[in-house]
């Protein structure tokens, strides 16, 4: 529930900011509101695919790379 909370407020604050963007002008609510809330899934799509990459590659260096030579700093693979 925290998460929602936290997307929820998020959305909330950069809504609030196309607002003062705009000069306080009135009758735009829902349109900030949706313009922010597609702002912040797209913030949030572009973290979770970064750190799928940062995984992706962790995982391929992980299968690739097993065993180290200690003395020599060399890394073999398996």
């Amino acid at each position: 529930m925290d998460k929602k909370k936290g997307i929820y407020d998020e959305i909330a604050r950069v809504a609030y900011e196309l607002y003062e963007k705009r000069g306080r002008a009135h009758g735009y609510e829902l349109g900030d509101w949706l313009e922010a809330e597609r702002i912040v899934m797209e913030k949030h799509e572009r973290h979770a695919k970064e750190i799928e990459h940062e995984v992706d590659v962790i995982k391929k260096v992980k299968k690739g790379f097993r065993k180290t030579d200690k003395k020599g700093g060399r890394v073999y693979k398996d």
